[in-house]
C-alpha cells in the first residue's frame, strides 16, 4: 500500500473521477506528503506521486499552485511531469519559480516555453544559473529589452555566434545592453569589436570605466582598429552634450523616432546626428560628414535603413540645409519620391559599409 493510498481512502476513485473540491484537497494533502518526505524517497516513489498529483494539481486554486511550485523549485528530485505541467502554466506566479531555478526541467521543455510564452517566462528563464546557447538564441530573438539585458548580464549563460551577433546588433540602440555585454568574459575580441563600432562615443567611455583592466586594453585596440585615432568630426562641432543626452534618452527607453523628429524640428543638429549615429550605428564622425555634403541621400539612406516615417527624413534634410535655408517645393517632392522607391535592404546595405568605413 503507497503513502497516498494510505494517508488517503479511495484515492484512485478520486483521481479518475472526483468531484473538483475533492481533488484540490487531496492533491493539497498529497503535495504536504511528498514534501515532507522528498529528501527520503526513491526514483519509484517519486514516479509515483509525480503520476498522482499530475492528475490533481491542475484543479487546486492558484495560490496552492503558485505555493507548491515554488517548493518544489528547490528540490533536487521534484516531481519531473508535475514541474513540466506548472512551468507550463501561463500565470506567472506559478510557473515563474520553476523556471528561475528548477533543476529537474529538460532542456527541451525550456526552450519549447521559451518559443511560446510571454516576456513574463522568458525574464524567468533568465535568471537560471545556466543558459545552453539553443535556450539563448530564443530568449535573444523573442525577448523584449528587459530580458536581453537579464540574459546578458547572467554570467552563467552561454550565446552560439549567431545569438551574440543578434545582442550586438541590439545593442547599438541600447546603452545598457552594451554595458552589459562589454563586460562578458567569453566576449572575443571580433565580437567587441562588432559591439563598439556601433556604439556612441559616451556608451564606449561608460563601458571603460567598469570593465576590468585587461578588457580596457582590448577596448582601446578594438577602437583603435575601428577608426585608427581618435574620433574627429571635419566639421569642427562638439557632439559632447549631444552624446550624454542621446546616452539618457537610451537608458530611459526613450531614443525613438518621435525624439528624432523633435531635435530636426527644433534645429538641433548635434542632437540629432548623435541620435542617428545611435540608431543606425553608425559613427557620428561618418554621419556628419555625410549629411554636411552635397546631397541629402545620406539621410534617405539612413532614414530607410532604420524605417523612419518621411516626416522625419524630410526634417532632417531641412536641419541639413540650416535654420536660414530653405528647399524648393520640387526638391523637397523629388526626395520623398527617391525616398519611397528606395529599398529597406539596399540602404542597409549600405549603412553596412559606413560602419566598417571610419572615413568617407
Amino acid at each position: 500500500m503507497t503513502p497516498a493510498t494510505t494517508l488517503i481512502p479511495g484515492l484512485d476513485d478520486i483521481v479518475r473521477g472526483g468531484d473538483p473540491k475533492r481533488r484540490a484537497d487531496a492533491a493539497r494533502r498529497i503535495s504536504e506528503l511528498f514534501l515532507q518526505g522528498a529528501a527520503n524517497f526513491g526514483a519509484d516513489h517519486v514516479d509515483l506521486f509525480d503520476g498522482v498529483l499530475s492528475s490533481l494539481v491542475p484543479h487546486a486554486d492558484l495560490a496552492a499552485r503558485a505555493e507548491l511550485a515554488e517548493r518544489l523549485s528547490l528540490l533536487v528530485n521534484a516531481p519531473r511531469g508535475l514541474v513540466g505541467q506548472l512551468a507550463h502554466e501561463d500565470e506567472i506566479a506559478i510557473a515563474g519559480p520553476l523556471l528561475r531555478r528548477s533543476p529537474v526541467i529538460d532542456e527541451q521543455i525550456l526552450v519549447e516555453i521559451a518559443s511560446v510564452k510571454g516576456q513574463g517566462h522568458l525574464l524567468a528563464m533568465s535568471d537560471r544559473p545556466t543558459l545552453s546557447p539553443d535556450l539563448t538564441d530564443v530568449i535573444v530573438r523573442r525577448g523584449d529589452r528587459d530580458v536581453v539585458r537579464r540574459a546578458a548580464g547572467n554570467a552563467g549563460a552561454a550565446f552560439s555566434s549567431d545569438g551574440y551577433s543578434t545582442l550586438i546588433k541590439r545593442a547599438s540602440q541600447d546603452g545598457v545592453l552594451t554595458l552589459k555585454i562589454g563586460q562578458r568574459d567569453d566576449l572575443s575580441g571580433e565580437q567587441l569589436k562588432d559591439l563598439l563600432a556601433g556604439t556612441i562615443d559616451v556608451v564606449r567611455r561608460r563601458l571603460f570605466t567598469v570593465v576590468k583592466p585587461a578588457r580596457q586594453v582590448a577596448i582601446k585596440r578594438a577602437i583603435n582598429e575601428i577608426s585608427g585615432a581618435v574620433e574627429r568630426t571635419d566639421s569642427g562641432r562638439d557632439f559632447e552634450a549631444a552624446q550624454r543626452t542621446i546616452l539618457s534618452l537610451h537608458r530611459e527607453g526613450q531614443l525613438v523616432e518621435s525624439a528624432l523628429l523633435n531635435f530636426a524640428k527644433a534645429n538641433k543638429y548635434e542632437e540629432s546626428v548623435a541620435a542617428l549615429a545611435a540608431m543606425t550605428g553608425v559613427k557620428i564622425a561618418t554621419l556628419d560628414r555625410l549629411i554636411a555634403g552635397d546631397r541629402y541621400d545620406p539621410i534617405l539612406i539612413a532614414g530607410k535603413a532604420v524605417g523612419l516615417e518621411w516626416a522625419t527624413v524630410r526634417a532632417l534634410i531641412l536641419l541639413r540645409l540650416g535654420p536660414n535655408r530653405t528647399a524648393s517645393s520640387a526638391d523637397i517632392e523629388s526626395a520623398r519620391m527617391n525616398f519611397a522607391r528606395l529599398m529597406p535592404t539596399t540602404a542597409e546595405r549600405v549603412v553596412g559599409f559606413w560602419k566598417t568605413r571610419p572615413t568617407v
